[in-house]
């Protein structure tokens, strides 16, 4: 059964900056070392990650909305800065804006069952929804209105 990770997107005012973020920490792992590889660090490793890599994804809280998620496509025991041990998250480079959903702040990671996340957004239904921009998804989402 797949699993999912939501985790908040601190310092992100929108995808827009979550992807030029993430675009410029995939130059410099692949400057670093040959294959870089897109990767989020944490300090407590899922240990559910069987599920998780079944097809799951991590679901980002951005401005206390989740708004988008990144397929999961493996761990790996890695290093912060500061030289303390942690997990890398590894993802795929493909941000998916999803329905754009509240989510109150929490530390670290928490699971997201399949049946509790976002649908992407892009089916017919969400059409109109994903043409607007950024910020109105968001003062609607925090509405509950979408």
């Amino acid at each position: 059964m797949t699993l999912n990770l939501v985790k908040l997107c601190v310092g992100a005012h929108s995808i827009e900056d979550l992807a030029r973020w993430q675009a410029d920490r995939l130059e410099k792992a692949s400057r670093q070392r040959p294959l870089g590889k897109l990767a989020h660090t944490t300090y407590k490793a899922p240990k559910r990650t069987d599920e998780l890599l079944d097809g799951g994804s991590l679901y980002w809280v951005i401005k206390g909305v989740i708004q988008v998620r990144q397929r999961l496509v493996g761990f790996e025991e890695g290093t912060k800065e500061d030289g303390r041990r942690c997990c890398l998250l590894l993802l795929d480079p493909e941000l998916t804006p999803v329905r754009p959903t509240p989510r109150r702040a929490f530390q670290g990671w928490r699971y997201l069952t399949a049946n509790d996340a976002p649908l992407d957004l892009g089916y017919a239904t969400d059409s109109q929804v994903a043409s607007m921009p950024a910020k109105m998804r968001r003062e609607l989402a925090e509405l509950c209105l979408i």
